[in-house]
């Protein structure tokens, strides 16, 4: 390995307890950070490729990319390691596995709900509703230029329904005297659900609006009815997504990356929830005025054979009014989409990534015999594998390297 010294170098600045983490999660056949950090191949392919994304978007500039290969080729692993790099260069990050049951593309509610659960914010493990209130607080006291509170720290493209919310997360609840608490006039003055609701209905749960109203109202929100509280469509998801973007630009990261894992999912449901995943595809793909925000997706071929396939000059009837199901060709309009295509690796390059992983189980459990010695065996453990996930195949050797290990001590 021409690189094995810088390699060894970066072994040495991690304690072999978190080494022996990253070698115990991909035993169970998971990915781990350092683990993704210090076995990924085509690096220095992938690294330019994601560079060039972020130049855009410094430049104002839309951005996304679309990681393509088969399956077992390391999709998931390029989109973690995608992650890591984003969070090394202080974009806020999302990972989402797509799954046409659970969390389906064409439901973009429940997109947004899985965005917020799996947020993840440089050097801080915290959800976005703590990070919020400790921001707002740090701003109302350093701050004298906010003549309207916590609302004027908002951008304002958040849409009425989260702008009222998250003033309601920020503020604190109206102070009622022990006499006023008994009056029936404030009977649904109930404060420890307070914080409980507004957070649900940030992360995109629905909450029953009279129970939202009360909330609002004790948490002194002025404005609450000066708009709809209701969150139907897919428009006012997109619109927070965009606000929370550039709320993040005010926090001081530089954007948010969206990271959605199972992107063929979206060609196996029907042709409608097809049509509406394909808009939002599209939205996210092309629209500049979702601001820094950049979207990767990792798909396997039959998705873009779907996309190719698709009847355009298909249409259905509503009230004998004759709709198409595609508004445009997305086959012709995705010509120019920024793909990533995965390559299998090479006879070379698995050599390099085995003698990596020996040096790194090594080092993780302070074996003191050269991992050189077992390289003949570990290569023919990959050629039985081959076919397989990378995961799957990592995890393989990892036992293959118990075993050979463990006859030594015998």
């Amino acid at each position: 390995m021409k690189e094995n010294k810088a390699y060894l170098q970066k072994l040495t600045q991690e304690s072999p307890f978190h080494l022996r983490h990253a070698i115990e999660r991909l035993r169970e056949g998971l990915f781990d950070p350092i683990a993704v950090r210090l076995l990924t191949a085509h690096e220095d392919k992938l690294d330019a490729v994601v560079e060039r994304c972020f130049q855009k978007l410094e430049i104002g500039e839309q951005a996304h990319l679309c990681v393509c290969g088969s399956y077992g080729q390391g999709k998931s692993h390029s989109l973690t390691y995608i992650q890591q790099k984003a969070l090394e260069a202080n974009y806020v990050t999302s990972m989402v596995n797509l799954d046409l049951r659970e969390v389906p593309l064409h439901d973009f509610r429940q997109i947004y709900r899985a965005l917020l659960a799996n947020i993840q914010f440089p050097e801080k493990d915290v959800s976005f509703a703590a990070q919020w209130k400790d921001w707002t607080q740090q701003e109302m006291h350093n701050r004298n230029d906010l003549p309207n509170g916590v609302v004027d720290l908002l951008p304002a493209n958040i849409p009425h329904l989260f702008r009222s919310i998250l003033v309601g997360i920020a503020q604190k609840n109206v102070s009622l005297s022990a006499r006023q608490k008994k009056a029936k006039k404030y009977a649904n003055f109930r404060p420890r659900e307070f914080s409980y609701l507004l957070e649900r209905a940030l992360g995109g749960d629905v909450i029953p609006v009279n129970k939202l109203r009360n909330a609002l109202k004790y948490r002194q929100v002025s404005f609450y009815r000066e708009g709809s509280l209701a969150s139907k469509g897919i428009d006012i998801y997109l619109q927070m997504i965009s606000g929370l973007t550039k709320l993040f630009q005010q926090f001081g990261y530089r954007g948010w990356v969206l990271l959605f894992d199972e992107g063929e999912s979206i060609a196996q449901v029907r042709i409608s929830s097809r049509s509406r995943s394909y808009q939002i595809l599209h939205r996210l793909f092309f629209q500049e005025e979702l601001g820094k925000l950049f979207p990767v997706f990792a798909f396997t071929d039959d998705f873009f054979q779907c996309v190719q396939n698709e009847n355009y000059e298909r249409t259905y009837f509503r009230k004998e009014e004759e709709i198409p199901y595609f508004p445009i060709n997305y086959s012709e309009a995705w010509e120019d989409l920024n793909v990533y295509r995965l390559e299998d690796l090479s006879k070379k390059e698995w050599e390099g990534l085995i003698e990596k992983l020996a040096h790194l189980y090594a080092s993780a459990y302070q074996q003191r015999s050269s991992p050189e010695a077992i390289f003949p065996q570990m290569m023919a453990q990959i050629v039985q594998l081959q076919g397989e996930e990378t995961r799957y195949q990592l995890k393989a050797l990892i036992n293959q390297l118990d075993v050979i290990y463990q006859e030594q001590i015998l």
